[in-house]
């Protein structure tokens, strides 16, 4: 304990190497272009465009589909050549279809450009998260800082991006949503250069110790593991509960406010504060946390808080005005607190290093898919109004704990590494 003790003690950010502090910057910085342009594209597409409703939803629904739903295929990339080349290519295109966006007048220009933005947010979001895990696995294993601590340093980054970010989107659109869209060009831009500069080449399969070429993993092999590996199916499961309960912050809660003060005016004072609430407190929790709780453990503390935000509001509705969803909002930022960086620190323990990737990006698609699913029946749900679509929703989270096993005891492989045989290596590449 003597030896790990002044690096806990040593201040966070000075601890951590270039590369994990490269990965938070930019977390920060992809939240400030897409927060500065995403909040504002409903408006432009229903007003300056004049889209029908349902063809503005369509458009809204296509770009979460080709970013969430296709994580995977971002994960398996990084997985085959590493998080730098997915990254920048993802940013080349993050920057094409944010200028593309600006200038689309046309209904297939528009469709066009939002998928070319979802899916490059595909690519470059799944090889930061995997890197940003490993990297913060090699961090504990050097210094002793837990890698939650890490981990909530970039969720706190990412938020604190968020927050900015529309604030940045609001003032320019004092020059037109197209001044927006190239301000959000010019942000990727810079990103693109910075990673192009700085990012080194950490393929975890490419290449090997003395320049050895190594076997890349297969998407079969992947595919064939995960539909047997029930200890990831399990954090599938806990995410997905997670993951349905916090996309209520925009069904759910736009709908208490409209029945409790008959217009959503503080929805976004609300959201300002569960932003302001991750800036300031992830650290200091993840601290705490990184001490006494080992990311199973807090993550099941976190789906509680989770559980208990809708349990809340259901009890205080009779209160009224913004008491419920002031409730809410604190309660289910909490958890989120406690969730995303547990479930990113359990993941490494989990799944073997090469497929780190994959896995990360199959549970974000994973969840998305279940969110997608989930949305109309929620909907229906909250048109039933009352105390009861809050205790069912409490229920979510709930059932997502049965899928938070124990971690496995130090030393031991998980069941993914020693249930799965070594893959012959693809025709022409040496094993």
């Amino acid at each position: 304990m003597s030896a790990v003790a002044p690096a806990t003690r040593t201040h966070l950010w000075r601890t951590l190497p270039a590369l994990p502090r490269l990965l938070i910057v930019t977390q920060c910085a992809f939240n400030i272009g897409f927060f500065a342009v995403l909040p504002f594209l409903a408006d432009h597409l229903g007003g300056a465009l004049g889209l029908g409703g349902w063809l503005v939803g369509l458009v809204l629904g296509l770009r979460t589909f080709s970013q969430q739903g296709l994580f995977v295929v971002g994960g398996t990339l990084t997985d085959r050549y590493g998080p730098r080349p997915v990254v920048l290519t993802g940013c080349a295109l993050r920057a094409a279809g944010f200028g593309w966006l600006g200038f689309a007048d046309a209904t297939w220009s528009v469709i066009g450009s939002v998928l070319l933005v979802g899916f490059a947010a595909a690519l470059f979001s799944p090889a930061v998260e995997t890197e940003i895990a490993r990297q913060a696995v090699r961090h504990e294993e050097t210094t002793g800082v837990e890698r939650t601590r890490v981990l909530g340093l970039f969720s706190a980054g990412g938020q604190a991006g968020a927050l900015v970010g529309p604030v940045l989107g609001a003032a320019l659109l004092a020059g037109g949503f197209r001044v927006a869209c190239l301000a959000g060009t010019a942000v990727f831009l810079v990103i693109l250069a910075a990673h192009g500069r700085l990012m080194p080449d950490t393929r975890a399969g490419g290449v090997g110790v003395g320049g050895a070429a190594t076997e890349r993993p297969s998407l079969r092999g992947g595919v064939r593991q995960l539909l047997r590996h029930r200890a990831f199916l399990g954090l599938c499961l806990a995410y997905s509960g997670y993951l349905l309960a916090y996309n209520q912050l925009y069904l759910a809660l736009p709908a208490e406010l409209d029945r409790s003060l008959g217009s959503q005016a503080a929805l976004g004072w609300l959201f300002a504060l569960s932003s302001v609430l991750v800036v300031a407190g992830q650290l200091p929790l993840s601290r705490w946390v990184a001490a006494r709780l080992s990311p199973p453990a807090a993550l099941r503390c976190g789906l509680v808080l989770v559980a208990g935000s809708f349990a809340a509001t259901g009890v205080l509705l009779p209160v009224g005005g913004v008491v419920p969803s002031l409730a809410f909002v604190v309660l289910l930022t909490l958890g989120q607190m406690l969730v995303v960086p547990a479930a990113r620190a359990w993941l490494p323990d989990l799944v073997e290093d090469r497929r780190l990737g994959f896995f990360t990006g199959a549970l974000s698609s994973a969840s998305g898919a279940v969110v997608l699913a989930a949305g109309a029946p929620v909907g229906a749900l909250l048109e039933r109004g009352g105390a009861m679509p809050w205790i069912v929703l409490a229920v979510v989270p709930v059932l997502g704990l049965v899928g938070v096993r124990r971690v496995p005891p130090p030393g031991s492989p998980p069941p993914s590494r020693s249930a799965e045989p070594a893959e012959p290596a693809e025709p022409g590449r040496p094993a």
